[in-house]
Formats: structure tokens, C-alpha cells, sequence
């Protein structure tokens, strides 16, 4: 995949999470098995948007990059990003508090450390 479609697919992603945490936090994270029972709960989730959107912004404002030391950069902190996000999700199923739907986040942090990786190696070779 060319860093344009894998960097657009990212930002698509990232945006598409952090705009259902910010608007619909009560639907999103029951299919978690996490409830949302009060005002502070419901900011949470909202102020992790800021993050979510951050990356989302970063991977669609940087989608035009070619390869070079910046993107090797780039995507390596993307998939220290997407491997941490795997890590803290799998904790979350092992100890209970993801249940259901919740085990597909780690699918899906570890599908994304996967892309990056890739990402990451066709700019170390170019």
C-alpha cells in the first residue's frame, strides 16, 4: 500500500473512533462492556477524542509524504502508537473490563501495528 492510502486509511479510522467516543459515548461503550453511568465517564470518553482526532489529523495532514527520514519517523511513531494501543486494550480484556465487542480493539491495534510496520519498512528500504 502507497503511504497516501495507508495514511488516508488511518486518519479515516482514527476520525471515525474519535467522532462516536465524542457524540454517542453511551452507545459506543457498552459494546465494550464498559458503562457510561455519569457526567465524568461521559467527559472522559470525550476528551479521549482529543486524542483519536489528533492522530487522525496528523496521519491525513502528512498523507502526501514521500519516502525520506521524516516518514521512516512518522510511521514508526504510528506504530508505537497503534502498539500501545494493543497493549492497553488487551489488558482491558484480560482483567474484565473489555467483554463482547471489546476484544475486537486489540484486533484492531494489532492489525494497524501491523500496517505501520510495513509502512515503516518500505521507507527504510526506499
Amino acid at each position: 500500500m502507497n503511504n497516501k492510502a495507508f495514511l488516508s486509511m488511518h486518519a479515516a479510522i482514527y476520525g471515525v473512533f474519535a467522532l462516536a467516543l465524542f457524540f454517542a459515548p453511551a452507545l459506543m461503550w457498552p459494546m465494550y462492556g464498559v458503562e457510561v453511568n455519569d457526567q465524568y465517564a461521559y467527559f472522559l470518553s470525550q476528551h479521549n477524542s482529543i486524542f483519536l482526532g489528533g492522530i487522525a489529523a496528523i496521519s491525513f495532514l502528512f498523507r502526501e509524504i514521500e519516502a525520506s527520514e521524516l516518514s521512516q519517523k512518522l510511521f514508526l511513531g504510528l506504530m508505537v502508537t497503534n502498539l500501545l494501543g494493543l497493549l492497553i486494550t488487551l489488558y482491558a480484556c484480560f482483567t474484565g473490563v473489555f467483554v463482547g465487542f471489546g476484544w475486537s480493539d486489540p484486533a484492531f491495534f494489532a492489525l494497524l501495528s501491523i500496517l505501520s510496520f510495513v509502512q515503516y519498512k518500505k521507507q527504510v528500504l526506499k
